[in-house]
């Protein structure tokens, strides 16, 4: 399609202004422009026209099936939006007096209460802006405790070799260093090679679970068991909780800290870059580092201070509380569950011809590995993910991860009903078709998009973001 500015016809007009019945008045020679910005000239319907086009072209999970492992592409509540777009809540500032703002103390108050329920933590921070973030203060929160105690020998944070990738990078930035551990054949923590890392130089374990290949690890209580025994405290990543949300708790399976994904599990529309949240909830040990969340509330002793300006995204708080109180106790535990039978329903529909890397029951999403169909067709994993296109669905996540090798990670999410995950199912059915009778068409996808197949290295090294005049 055409930008604005090859629409641009000069003389054309959105609108007509009246006159001014205020006197002019001047800017001084040092604030004026050298010369008026190139701005597109263009009718109010041709205006109309072309943000009509570019929504055409924009996929989201209004517009069709977005299994999109790493995100969680769910469908959010309107009703979220609504009570985030209260003006009491939208028109406040955070440099009110306390006593103007109890409506929203209340929020956080609550959500906090409900969160450390969800959670089994004693205490919640909402300062942190998204997941990583929440990461960073949580690992300064176990680096804090061990100083605090003169224990300055532990250096180290063990990550497993399945979990999410800001995980060893959140670990670097606080000032650890990171010894990885691998998966055993069934997805889980090597537990021979855990013991083999465990010393009074441990600061403490990351873990995602259910992991980034879609599984609980049976052996968590020992995991987490193993790691108090050495003095270190656990870690819980719980940019996963939506499968486990309402059944089970980080904090009952031995985790000192957790960071949560609102703007993932607790339905605030993600992706595109925000908005996020990703408070941190710890027990009572981790509880005096805390950064203060509460509006008003003056940062403890201790307190490691703020992470962020005031207190954090308020507003996405807001829509993951809605969420919260919408479901209720009986709601929770059900979305949760949805996730994971939606999950296994459709990747017991496609085993039997898509390789899984893990054969067993899964949790919120499952991995396929396509190395075998790429030695045997010279179809990859890109080539089947640019093909979904074509059938009406955004790609799942593609190569992570990482210990993986050709992989494709799908989420369907609690979200989608029967008819959306068989007609899933039908297209992965169509791809692999082609795949046996015409590989070479699944190099040329999508076929049936706005633009085919870009360069996506050369679009990543050099991409074009602004306008060259020298076109016209």
């Amino acid at each position: 399609m055409k930008l604005l500015f090859e629409r641009s016809v000069k003389g054309r007009r959105t609108y007509l202004m009246p006159k001014s019945t205020f006197p002019k008045a001047e800017l001084p020679d040092h604030l004026k422009r050298k010369e008026a910005p190139r701005l597109p000239e263009m009718s109010e319907v041709a205006v109309a026209r072309h943000y009509k086009e570019l929504s055409k072209q924009a996929f989201g999970v209004t517009s069709g099936f977005y299994p999109l492992g790493s995100c969680t592409m769910k469908y959010n509540p309107r009703v979220n939006e609504a009570a985030a777009g209260l003006p009491g809540f939208t028109g406040v500032h955070p440099l009110q007096p306390k006593d103007t703002v109890k409506g929203c103390q209340e929020v956080i108050i609550q959500a906090e209460k409900l969160l450390c329920e969800i959670t089994g933590m004693d205490n919640m921070s909402f300062q942190p802006a998204a997941g990583a973030h929440g990461e960073f203060l949580g690992l300064l929160l176990i680096k804090k405790y061990h100083e605090e105690r003169g224990d300055f020998k532990r250096k180290r944070i063990i990550v497993p070799d399945s979990a999410h990738g800001t995980n060893p990078a959140s670990a670097a930035m606080v000032g650890f260093t990171v010894t990885h551990v691998p998966s055993d054949s069934e997805g889980q923590v090597d537990l021979e090679a855990l013991k083999a890392v465990l010393d009074d130089t441990v600061a403490g374990l990351m873990l995602t679970n259910p992991n980034t290949v879609g599984i609980f690890d049976r052996n968590i209580l020992e995991i987490t068991r193993l790691v108090h025994d050495a003095g270190g405290l656990n870690y819980y990543d719980g940019a996963n909780l939506n499968a486990i949300m309402g059944w089970v708790r980080p904090g009952d399976m031995g985790f000192d800290v957790v960071h949560l994904n609102l703007h993932k599990t607790f339905s605030t529309p993600h992706g595109g870059g925000g908005p996020g949240s990703g408070p941190v909830g710890c027990k009572k040990i981790l509880s005096p580092y805390l950064p203060a969340s509460k509006l008003g509330d003056e940062e403890k002793e201790k307190s490691l201070g703020q992470v962020r300006s005031f207190y954090g995204n308020f507003l996405v708080v807001v829509r993951a509380l809605t969420y919260i109180l919408t479901l209720g106790k009986e709601g929770l535990p059900q979305a949760s569950g949805m996730a994971v039978l939606n999950a296994n329903y459709l990747m017991q529909k496609l085993k039997d011809v898509y390789p899984m890397a893990y054969d067993r029951l899964c949790m919120h999403e499952f991995v396929m590995t396509l190395e075998d169909i790429k030695k045997k067709t010279g179809v990859s994993a890109l080539d089947v993910a640019k093909g979904l296109l074509d059938y009406g669905m955004h790609p799942p996540t593609m190569y992570f991860p990482l210990i993986v090798h050709e992989a494709l990670m799908v989420e369907p999410t609690e979200t989608e009903n029967r008819e959306t995950l068989d007609e899933a199912a039908e297209a992965f059915m169509a791809i692999y078709q082609k795949i046996q009778e015409d590989p070479e068409s699944l190099h040329l996808s999508p076929a049936t998009t706005p633009i085919s197949r870009p360069d996506e290295v050369n679009a990543a090294r050099n991409p074009v973001v602004r306008y060259s005049f020298d076109k016209q």
